[in-house]
């Protein structure tokens, strides 16, 4: 089982505390010879705008050496779930989720969002002290 993420803790606080009930930990992608493992799923059963709603959540702190080495690495992992979740659980929902530090130094940049527009990548924002979601984009 690969290693946990350095923010994967405060993610699933921050989805905790907004009305998130885990349900598994890792979520277990598997299409014929092909396995792999998301980090979270979770299901929505409190607020009336997200009621009965399903995620997979992967978490990156995008903290290494590189953003654009692990921007390229996080996008060709977000796509090979996305293709395999339209196919095995389509009720589900995918989120890659972010520290709101990575998001502003990063994400906002003009450059980054024609790439996030072109793999239709989900955002799930997360200020990683207060354990809580900040900005969930579509």
């Amino acid at each position: 089982m690969a290693a946990k993420d350095i923010i994967h803790d405060a993610v699933r606080e921050a989805l905790k505390n907004d009305g998130w009930v885990i349900t598994h930990e890792p979520y277990t992608i598997e299409y014929e010879t092909i396995k792999l493992s998301a980090d979270l799923a979770a299901d929505h059963i409190l607020a009336a705008e997200r009621s009965g709603k399903k995620i997979v959540v992967e978490v990156k702190s995008f903290i290494g050496r590189s953003f654009i080495q692990d921007l390229k690495l996080a996008l060709g992992q977000y796509n090979l779930y996305a293709a395999y979740l339209e196919i095995l659980a389509p009720e589900r929902t995918l989120f890659l989720a972010v520290s709101e530090r990575a998001y502003q130094d990063f994400f906002e940049q003009t450059a980054i969002q024609i790439a996030l527009q072109r793999y239709n990548v989900k955002l799930l924002v997360v200020d990683i002290e207060r354990r809580e979601i900040t900005q969930w984009i579509n």
